[in-house]
């Protein structure tokens, strides 16, 4: 599912809203106790071994989730350079269940994708994973809470969407999120020391 970038905030009874976190997007692939984390652009992430580790262990014969890698303060906050310079613990916030236990679960509706996402997560225990909450119906009040709060922005959902290539979700971005400032250069900085280590 691709994220289309809207102007403003709405409120709407078929749609959910979620907290957009600042990190990295990723689907996980669980099978056979083993876990591997696959970019938006189809690169597997080599790092994040302690992560992979933990989510081989949900309670799931295979599974595919869709999240966000997000290394988060001590209140919740995502914390971009902790992430991309590899200083901290990353943890998954998972927004949806596409498979699970031999199951294609794309073709249900994405409200019903999420009770099941949250059961998985519940009886898994497992502290590596976090069920991405959601608020029905309200957007609008929860954009100006995440602005309030100096986060990045809030992503809107169909409540009865599939999940396809062709559909798309919504995300609505604080233009005053504090974490943007010089984002761009410290990407490439990064990139630059990690060829560089490489040769």
């Amino acid at each position: 599912m691709t994220l289309t970038r809207i102007a403003a905030p709405f409120d709407h009874p078929d749609f959910v809203f979620e907290l957009k976190h600042d990190g990295f997007r990723c689907m996980a692939y669980i099978s056979d106790w083993r876990c591997d984390l696959v970019s938006r652009r189809k690169y597997s992430y080599k790092t994040f071994d302690s992560l992979k580790t933990a989510l081989a262990e949900l309670k799931a014969t295979d599974a595919i989730l869709d999240g966000e890698i997000v290394c988060s303060d001590g209140e919740g906050r995502s914390q971009f350079n902790e992430l991309l310079y590899r200083r901290g613990e990353p943890v998954l916030y998972c927004f949806d269940l596409l498979w699970l236990n031999g199951q294609d679960l794309r073709a249900i509706p994405l409200i019903e994708r999420k009770k099941r996402l949250r059961h998985l997560i519940a009886k898994s225990d497992c502290e590596r994973v976090i069920f991405a909450q959601h608020v029905a119906k309200h957007g609008m009040a929860l954009y100006r809470e995440i602005c309030e709060r100096d986060l990045e922005g809030v992503v809107a959902k169909r409540k009865d969407g599939f999940y396809s290539s062709a559909g798309q979700w919504f995300k609505i971005l604080n233009p005053d999120y504090s974490q943007h400032e010089g984002r761009h250069e410290k990407f490439t900085a990064f990139k630059e020391r990690s060829s560089r280590a490489s040769l």
